[in-house]
């Protein structure tokens, strides 16, 4: 009674009348290719602002602005005025050398 599942004709097949293997499969499926076709943030570059610190360490803007006023990341910003650029793959690498910040990887 097993059947190979045919991604292609799921497709075709309305929801209403799949059964939840068929449904479980082709969302199993679309999760796999999100995933394949979805880079990680990528760290490389400079970023603008207390926000492109946050985007860099991946939290909220007033934690951006602790570990700004830290000065564990001094060494990758640049400001000028109100400006500031930032360095990313400085200032993570200088974040996991201080150990005073705990990265998601």
């Amino acid at each position: 009674m097993e059947e190979k599942l045919n991604l292609n004709q799921l497709l075709q097949k309305p929801i209403a009348m799949m059964t939840g293997e068929e449904l479980c499969f082709l969302i199993t499926k679309s999760v796999e290719s999100t995933e394949a076709a979805t880079p990680q943030v990528a760290s490389k570059g400079n970023y603008y602002g207390i926000e492109g610190i946050a985007r860099v360490f991946g939290c909220s803007v007033p934690t951006a602005n602790r570990i700004k006023k830290s000065g564990i990341i001094d060494k990758a910003i640049t400001q000028i005025g109100r400006k500031i650029v930032v360095d990313a793959d400085l200032a993570l690498a200088l974040a996991k050398e201080s150990g005073g910040i705990h990265i998601k990887e």
